[in-house]
């Protein structure tokens, strides 16, 4: 997605990136989040998180963020190169205990076969 300019950061920051996602990707939907994902170019994974103003105060938006953030970030060796991932929060992954919503996170990434992990890490 950026051309010529060096390696590409790997949270998605502008808005023409996600709104290529929006278009392009195929959607995946579980009770606490919606995946977009779509195959471009890149040599590595891009990642990024959209939420509104529906989804409540702007602590919980915040939370939400710091959520996916982390997931994110734990699982980037993981991720199968070429992919970009936009992350849609719903209310319902605030409830969660975060060990839950990481299996989760990681088991939708498994079965969409867009990350790889050893037997120990489920």
């Amino acid at each position: 997605m950026a051309q010529g300019q060096g390696p590409v950061p790997f949270f998605l920051k502008r808005s023409r990136d996600i709104q290529h996602i929006k278009k392009a990707g195929r959607r995946v939907s579980t009770g606490s989040f919606n995946l977009q994902v779509c195959q471009d170019m890149s040599q590595e994974a891009a990642f990024g998180i959209v939420i509104g103003r529906r989804f409540g105060t702007a602590v919980r938006r915040n939370r939400a963020k710091r959520l996916f953030r982390e997931l994110g970030r734990s699982v980037r060796p993981s991720l199968a190169p070429g992919y970009s991932f936009l992350v849609f929060p719903k209310r319902e992954c605030l409830t969660l205990p975060f060990s839950e919503l990481q299996n989760l996170w990681r088991s939708t990434l498994q079965k969409q076969r867009l990350a790889r992990f050893g037997e120990s890490a489920l």
